[in-house]
């Protein structure tokens, strides 16, 4: 299939954002964005009153963040199911949802040219929202796209980078230390549970993490512990891998870090 050049698919964006998106409401709701011509990527939007930054929400899994309801989304992965901490933490929150020709947000789709067209516009999109500084923040399957952005996304509004989580086996199509870390220009965050379980995801493997990312102008390693109640499998989100029973311990950590990034 035959993609745009980057410069016409920016201008086509913002055509088709002026038609659809002027004067929408931005708080709490699903938001359509087209991202690539006839192809439209839903994200959720919660605008919340004078934030300070915005997080971008990249999810596990196949991706999604399930249905909305009583103006915050479903799912019961970590980022999604802690949404009103993020909010209560005064950030403006936004997910990375699915587009609609991929219903499954698999390895290798994360580090395609598509996925990243698609990132590129929804940033673009949410320039358009917010002027406050961008972190994008990835769990698990989510931090492979969040690195793949950050590798090849350069803009200032981008703050920098979460990784919770990270799939860090060499065995996966975009697992993070397999990746070109050495171009993430901005400050770097890895929190990871001690206990994470996951056999892509294991522990001693994060290390090689801090390792690449050597042009991270401030880069922190936290290994946690906590929680409590882990059930089902150990690679989904209500086991340590997704910080069951200390999301909102967790989400504070993070938050506090964004606000003032220290090695």
């Amino acid at each position: 299939m035959k993609y745009l050049s980057q410069s016409a698919c920016r201008r086509w964006l913002v055509f088709s954002l002026m038609a659809l998106f002027c004067g929408a409401s931005a708080a709490g709701e699903l938001v359509k964005v087209p991202t690539r011509p006839d192809i439209i990527t839903n994200v959720f939007w919660h605008e919340t009153p004078n934030a300070k930054a915005t997080v971008l929400i990249f999810t596990g899994g196949g991706g999604g963040f399930g249905r909305i309801e009583n103006g915050l989304p479903t799912s019961g992965n970590f980022l999604v199911r802690s949404a009103q901490h993020w909010i209560d933490e005064g950030f403006n929150y936004v997910v990375f949802g699915k587009p609609t020709d991929m219903p499954d947000l698999d390895f290798a789709i994360r580090v395609s040219e598509p996925h990243l067209r698609d990132i590129d516009s929804v940033l673009m999109w949410l320039k358009t929202k917010t002027r406050t500084p961008i972190w994008m923040v990835g769990t698990s399957r989510g931090t492979i796209s969040t690195v793949y952005a950050l590798t090849h996304l350069k803009d200032p509004q981008i703050a920098g980078g979460v990784l919770t989580a990270s799939v860090v086996s060499y065995k996966k199509v975009g697992a993070v230390p397999t990746q070109d870390l050495a171009k993430i220009t901005v400050p770097m965050l890895v929190f990871h549970h001690e206990q994470d379980a996951c056999e892509i995801c294991r522990p001693y493997e994060v290390p090689t993490v801090m390792r690449g990312l050597n042009n991270a102008p401030i880069k922190k390693l936290m290994m946690v512990n906590g929680g409590a109640n882990p059930t089902g499998p150990a690679c989904e989100a209500q086991h340590y891998h997704g910080f069951i029973g200390m999301e909102r311990e967790a989400v504070a950590s993070i938050a506090q870090w964004i606000r003032q990034p220290t090695q």
